[in-house]
């Protein structure tokens, strides 16, 4: 099938700003430049005068004039919960929501049942995906046998079923020598360690962060250092092994700045933040609200601000949604036993946006954390490019809506982001030439 991509704004950070035309035939790219000289199959005449002699008949042209066109955006951070959660969320619900949130890839977290800490289980998932024909899904294999923090996988193993990274997400590897060895082992392979960073002994079992708000609603706080403190010492491995660290979930100040410090020393690390770091405190969890509940917790303004500015300054190279969907008997409970997560597959990009309406980033900077960086942490093959997989984004930066948590392609509803107009979204995502979403008004 020959499509047309026409007169948008197409951004690949560091190879193209510009409105073009893109010519995709067979799910590849296949030229692009300022305009190409075509018609419809049914004889629309498009981008030349009917004299004009070259013209190229496709099967589909695609109007992208006032938006913008990108490399298919990609998260690095979602739990799909399949196998063994799938009341949470199956592979085929979590991969639509993605498609609708304007992602054309997702990394899946090991922590499902059976955990993925062998070959069968990424095997699976690969599977599963395959048949579901949405969204690319590349597996995230654990860093320890049943993430117990105790014996490392068969690393060599993972990544020829195709694992792409290793994390332990959910659970921090307490054991120092062991995160030392998963670092060596993985650097064999070639597979970055994603670390969730947690002193859970400073946690203590806190339920959201340590400050005047836990205080004067009796809840047990996580302090900043509960993070921080795993943060430098990951840092520290990743300086004295010389193996890739790509730190999970980033919440505060102190890290931000252990991160920007260990980045001008030249180690060999890379960070991620969420859109709810960036966007809420510790303020939103108010009347004891479960759907702001989550790990690391929201913290303070001062905290956000960091945040904000480790973005702007590329200290954290990614924003990922760390998406955890939860069922409601799981969130509407008393707030010390609700499960930590929120979803976010669905309104990442709108938030993200608002960084760029606020000076924060640029559009291009964006793009980069949202596509460009991920894929190059991960090895993965991405942009816009003669040749490359057509996996692209059309987002209108202007379409304003409401976030409805019943609407969306996610089983999960657990965000407290429902019912906040934004403005910005993915109007359409295609996957190696597919067009696997489209949005109602496009």
């Amino acid at each position: 099938m020959l499509m047309l991509i026409k007169g948008g704004r197409v951004i690949d950070p560091g190879n193209i700003d510009g409105i073009m035309d893109i010519l995709i035939d067979n799910g590849k790219i296949v030229e692009i430049k300022p305009q190409i000289a075509a018609e419809s199959s049914s004889g629309l005449q498009t981008g030349a005068s009917g004299a004009e002699r070259g013209k190229v008949s496709v099967d589909r042209v695609i109007d992208a004039g006032g938006k913008i066109v990108t490399p298919g955006l990609i998260d690095m951070h979602v739990h799909l919960r399949e196998p063994g959660y799938e009341y949470k969320e199956t592979i085929a619900t979590g991969c639509k929501s993605a498609a609708c949130g304007g992602f054309t890839a997702v990394c899946c977290m090991p922590n499902t049942n059976p955990v993925n800490d062998n070959r069968q289980v990424t095997e699976f998932i690969l599977k599963r995906a395959l048949e579901v024909d949405t969204v690319r899904v590349y597996p995230v294999a654990a860093i320890s046998r049943g993430l117990q923090g105790k014996g490392l996988c068969e690393y060599g193993d993972l990544k020829d079923a195709g694992a792409v990274a290793l994390s332990d997400d959910g659970n921090p590897v307490m054991d120092s020598q062991l995160m030392r060895r998963a670092l060596e082992y993985a650097k064999g392979f070639g597979l970055p360690v994603i670390s969730h960073c947690e002193d859970r002994a400073l946690a203590g079992g806190g339920v959201m962060n340590e400050g005047e708000i836990a205080t004067r609603m009796g809840l047990a706080g996580i302090p900043n250092a509960a993070e921080s403190v795993m943060v430098l010492r990951d840092i520290a491995l990743c300086e004295l092994t010389q193996s890739p660290l790509h730190i999970a979930h980033v919440s505060t100040a102190e890290s931000v700045r252990a991160i920007r410090d260990a980045k001008k020393r030249g180690v060999l690390v890379t960070a991620e933040t969420a859109p709810h770091y960036f966007t809420l405190t510790d303020e939103a969890v108010g009347a004891y609200n479960t759907k702001a509940k989550m790990n690391p917790p929201l913290r303070s303004r001062f905290d956000r601000e960091a945040i904000r500015q480790g973005l702007a300054d590329g200290t954290i190279d990614v924003i990922a949604t760390d998406h955890a969907p939860h069922a409601p008997i799981e969130k509407e409970v008393e707030f010390d036993l609700a499960a930590n997560g929120i979803i976010g597959l669905e309104t990442s990009l709108s938030l993200s946006l608002k960084l760029v309406d606020d000076g924060v980033l640029t559009l291009t900077d964006l793009i980069t954390k949202m596509s460009t960086n991920p894929a190059r942490i991960l090895g993965l093959a991405s942009g816009l490019q003669v040749g490359y997989s057509a996996d692209i984004t059309i987002i209108d930066p202007d379409r304003s809506y409401r976030i409805e948590a019943d609407s969306f392609q996610s089983l999960g509803r657990n965000t407290p982001f429902d019912g906040w107009d934004v403005k910005g979204r993915a109007v359409l995502t295609m996957v190696g030439g597919k067009v696997v979403y489209q949005g109602q008004t496009f």
